[in-house]
């Protein structure tokens, strides 16, 4: 069997490729390695685990939408055949930007900072006639620069803090219904 040559090229490649630490690197200032982009999610496999039995979606789409401002919008559903089981949403948000420190003398570090707004919940839920009807949650867009200088963590006390334009990143979401008597959701939309 004779020696392939392109194992040693493509050795190199895949060296090259890994040598920009930004790319490779989750905490480099960069950026995460996976950032969530705009776009629809879904559950594929919502309410056919942790439902009372005979839960099936009635109407509405089980989805969430990450817009362009990276705000997230769930959509409303209804879920019949649950009897008289409550239920309860809840949406959690995690993001990240790089923040300057600047010292007095001009020295700048990058430092990687995480905010996670707070949950959004559609607090608990009564269902009708053996129907529950879950309303949309929707988040703001990404948090302020503010509060993500004040995540930050810089030298000490004498450095000013400055968020880098264009780096604020959704890092992570997860929208859960879960019905009450139920360790587990019954629905799971997650980005991250």
């Amino acid at each position: 069997m004779r020696p392939s040559k392109l194992i040693p090229i493509a050795v190199l490649a895949f060296a090259a490729a890994c040598s920009d630490n930004t790319a490779t690197n989750p905490t480099s200032p960069g950026g995460p390695l996976f950032a969530i982009t705009p776009g629809t999610f879904s559950d594929a496999n919502a309410l056919t685990v942790n439902t009372p039995s005979g839960g099936h979606l009635q109407s509405g789409s089980i989805q969430c939408v990450v817009h362009e401002d990276l705000s997230i919008t769930c959509d409303s559903y209804e879920v019949a055949g649950i009897g008289n089981l409550n239920a309860q949403a809840d949406l959690v948000i995690s993001f990240s930007a790089t923040v300057d420190c600047t010292n007095h003398g001009g020295k700048l570090v990058p430092v990687k900072a995480s905010t996670q707004t707070a949950p959004i919940s559609t607090g608990q839920l009564e269902p009708k006639n053996g129907r529950l009807t879950v309303p949309e949650l929707s988040s703001g867009a990404a948090p302020a620069d503010e509060d993500f200088e004040a995540a930050a963590i810089c030298p000490n006390g004498n450095w000013t803090k400055s968020v880098r334009s264009e780096t604020t990143e959704l890092e992570s979401f997860t929208y859960t219904l879960t019905f009450a008597g139920f360790t587990e959701a019954a629905v799971t939309i997650a980005g991250s």
